[in-house]
């Protein structure tokens, strides 16, 4: 994340750019009961062969390729650091991003790997990994950013009409700048997004620094703003985004550290991400524990 460092603090929220919703997941959720098991998941997983990902049909986190094959920065991450631990295949479930912490308590997968931002609320209904990287915010503007939107504030002084997607932290701190949460036009995704500032539908549409730049890539009509650390209560809020585990689970999130840190420490994190548009600046020494606070 650009300039951040270990400096300003931590929060977030994400995009969901083409989600696919696959049948499985339906299946697997009719057949999961609500009661959690007990006893050692990562045996449990070894055993089976298989460990169930949850993603949200986010690029660059967890999304359906042009191919139709899986792929993005938590799904290829999540291939190397559980072949590691000694589970072989990797099946990925796809649902809408507010399924996904309801879909691991209740089993329809062991892990969720989604870009999942790690703040306080969230760390009240499960575990994190520490994660595996930071990021700032950014706006999806009209080309030339007519109206000059570089924070929220400029949303609000300007007057513009903005929009987010459901459930994202970029909404939360529009509204903590001021902006009526009434007033908030909620979109699908970063390509719903895309599409309603091209049209003029909306003047702004706020997503990850790391989202924005790569739905408005090849837009003629749009651009991402320059990446900035939103002010809630008068500090800078720097996110993060890990993997989620039922508390149970602090066994198999904690072998799952022991590797994210072997991989930060080597250089191969950031290898595996560079392909998904991840920088140098994206990489955090940032703990799960200090976002949960």
């Amino acid at each position: 994340m650009p300039g951040a460092g270990a400096g300003p603090r931590p929060r977030r929220r994400s995009l969901l750019i083409g989600a696919a919703v696959l049948g499985t997941a339906g299946a697997l959720g009719a057949a999961g009961c609500s009661r959690v098991p007990t006893g050692d998941t990562l045996a449990r997983l070894k055993s089976q062969g298989t460990v169930r990902l949850g993603i949200a049909g986010e690029v660059p986190y967890g999304y359906i390729d042009e191919d139709g094959e899986f792929t993005g920065e938590a799904v290829e991450l999540a291939k190397v650091i559980f072949k590691r631990l000694g589970v072989a295949r990797v099946q990925p479930v796809a649902t809408d991003f507010g399924s996904l912490i309801p879909g691991l308590k209740t089993q329809q997968f062991d892990v969720v790997s989604a870009g999942m931002y790690i703040n306080e609320q969230r760390c009240q209904q499960v575990i994190f990994s520490d994660p595996e990287y930071q990021m700032l915010d950014s706006f999806i503007v009209r080309k030339g950013n007519p109206l000059g939107l570089r924070s929220y504030e400029d949303v609000i002084g300007k007057k513009a009409r903005f929009g987010t997607g459901s459930g994202y932290a970029q909404s939360g701190y529009a509204v903590a700048a001021g902006y009526a949460q009434k007033d908030v036009v909620v979109l699908q995704d970063g390509v719903a997004g895309l599409n309603a500032v091209e049209s003029g539908r909306i003047d702004v549409f706020g997503g990850t620094a790391l989202t924005t730049r790569q739905v408005t890539r090849k837009s003629s009509r749009a651009e991402a703003t320059e990446p900035f650390a939103p002010v809630v209560d008068g500090e800078e809020r720097v996110d993060g985004g890990g993997f989620t585990f039922r508390p149970t689970d602090t066994s198999l999130r904690d072998a799952f550290n022991v590797e994210i840190h072997r991989m930060k420490d080597s250089g191969e994190l950031l290898r595996i991400m560079r392909p998904f548009g991840f920088t140098e600046a994206e990489m955090t020494e940032l703990t799960a524990e200090e976002l949960c606070s």
